[in-house]
């Protein structure tokens, strides 16, 4: 099915509601939403983008964002919505790597992404959206077909487009809609977090039962207009990542009022540490659900619902909440050994997912695909166990991936951009836990010349983007080393870990 019938059934039932919100003021109807979809989608069709083709999204959140998404799918080609935060030398690999036939991009990044190698068409707004001439009718697509091309960050070299088709982005809307709470038409979700990931895929629900999107006039997070946009538009949730919701907590408690509106704070993305989530309880009230996904299985592994969140008289209450909750009803979770096969309740091994959700693959690597999904499960490289009643702790992630205010940081790519510089001769990236973002870049750099933090941060500033370029430095003489010559960042973790504080980044 195309996702773009759930657009066109809330046009015709629920026509006059408010589909996306700017701010405080409603910005388009679902009448006016399925309208601009449609005419976008006959002049992408004008221009030559067939279905299946690919159309990326390179921009901050804005209303305009939507219409984008919906168009294309409307049109019958898959969305490749890109981080805004990433350099445009990263954004034009994406690109180029999804065979995009076009993409909306914000125009003061347009010059550098056609000098960065771009050649598909680059669109800095939305064109005359005309009803003359508008598809009327969403272009059918199956279950299978790719929808939403999801770049997400490995532990080793360029990302990876995870394909996720009809199939698991409806298997995702209806995960949120069981486990996480219903939407009845008018409800809000705030998009704070980016919605090029989490939010735009929590967003779909909110389409198909006719609830309003709603984009802050920030265009990010920013906890004082999160309170007002909660207590203006009523029954308002978000996703948010561990730090926006400490950044929230922060804010209500110097208010000294909970907020009013609230429905649910959906928090995922990284680590939530139990101290967090407590004071958050007590903070800004019983709000809150959790969720543990990946790209490849987006946002529904598995589930701590407010339900669980809130009974505070369970006997178990506090080792629940350091978890990351049950399975989704919508697939299997295993633990397993390194030969695959399943270990028992209690024992420690890798997380196994499979059912509907997963994802078709990865684009155009037929061979990492075969190396991720394994007899029908994924292996999502995080190592956890399951206790006797089905609640999974996590107690470590792909062991080099840095996730750090809920983006993933690979820390090869890092190393990559370090090691360009002259004066650097061995770095190694990893991370290092932080109150404020969950993990924080540390890189461990050898230097062959007297060098400096400023001068690695310049550095890094012009090649990779800014979110991913180390917080500290550490100047070593050596890193340690195996055998083989590999550098033993479990090690370096350790030493990392006894440091009572970050020392000075020089």
């Amino acid at each position: 099915m195309n996702l773009a019938l759930w657009l066109q059934r809330s046009a015709q039932r629920d026509g006059e509601r408010a589909a996306i919100a700017h701010g405080l003021q409603r910005w388009c109807t679902y009448a006016e939403l399925a309208q601009r979809a449609a005419a976008l989608a006959a002049w992408l069709r004008s221009g030559g983008v067939e279905p299946g083709d690919r159309v990326g999204i390179f921009l901050a959140n804005r209303p305009e964002y939507l219409v984008m998404l919906w168009g294309a799918w409307w049109a019958g080609a898959a969305a490749v919505p890109i981080n805004a935060k990433l350099h445009p030398r990263e954004a034009a690999w994406i690109l180029g790597h999804s065979g995009a036939r076009l993409a909306f991009v914000d125009a003061a990044q347009r010059g550098e992404l056609f000098g960065c190698g771009v050649t598909c068409a680059l669109h800095t707004e939305l064109p005359p959206l005309r009803a003359a001439g508008a598809l009327s009718e969403p272009v059918p697509r199956a279950d299978t077909d790719p929808a939403w091309l999801f770049y997400t960050s490995g532990t080793t070299g360029r990302p990876k487009g995870v394909v996720l088709a009809a199939r698991q982005l409806r298997a995702a809307s209806f995960g949120y809609l069981s486990e996480v709470q219903s939407v009845a038409p008018g409800d809000a979700m705030l998009h704070a977090a980016p919605l090029s990931h989490g939010s735009g895929l929590y967003h779909l629900p909110y389409v198909m039962h006719a609830g309003v999107n709603v984009v802050p006039a920030s265009g990010g997070f920013d906890p004082a207009e999160i309170v007002e946009l909660a207590a203006h538009w009523r029954n308002a949730s978000l996703f948010a990542a561990p730090t926006m919701v400490r950044r929230l907590v922060d804010h209500v408690a110097a208010a000294g009022r909970r907020p009013e509106g609230l429905a649910t704070i959906t928090y995922g993305g990284g680590p939530m540490y139990l101290a967090d989530i407590e004071r958050a309880l007590q903070v800004v009230g019983p709000h809150f659900a959790q969720i543990y996904g990946q790209g490849e299985s987006p946002m529904t592994i598995t589930v701590l619902p407010r339900g669980v969140i809130n009974d505070s008289a369970h006997p178990r209450h506090r080792e629940r909440l350091a978890s990351v909750g049950h399975a989704q009803p919508m697939l299997e979770v295993s633990i397993r050994d390194e030969v695959g096969a399943a270990l028992p309740a209690g024992a420690t091994g890798e997380v196994c997912v499979r059912g509907e959700v997963v994802m078709q693959g990865y684009w155009q690597q037929p061979e990492a695909t075969d190396a991720a999904i394994r007899d029908g499960w994924l292996c999502t490289g995080d190592v956890g166990r399951l206790d006797g009643e089905g609640f999974l702790t996590l107690l470590d992630r792909s062991k080099d991936l840095i996730i750090s205010g809920g983006s993933n940081i690979y820390p090869r790519e890092v190393e990559e951009a370090l090691l360009q510089h002259p004066a650097v001769q061995e770095a190694s990236v990893i991370g290092r836990r932080d109150a404020e973002w969950g993990e924080v870049v540390v890189a461990y750099v050898v230097a062959r010349t007297p060098l400096n933090a400023a001068d690695l941060d310049a550095h890094c500033i012009e090649r990779i983007a800014r979110f991913k370029r180390p917080k500290i430095y550490r100047f070593v003489d050596a890193l340690p080393k195996n055998n083989y010559g590999k550098v033993l960042k479990t090690q370096l973790r350790d030493i990392e870990a006894q440091r009572d504080g970050p020392a000075p980044s020089a």
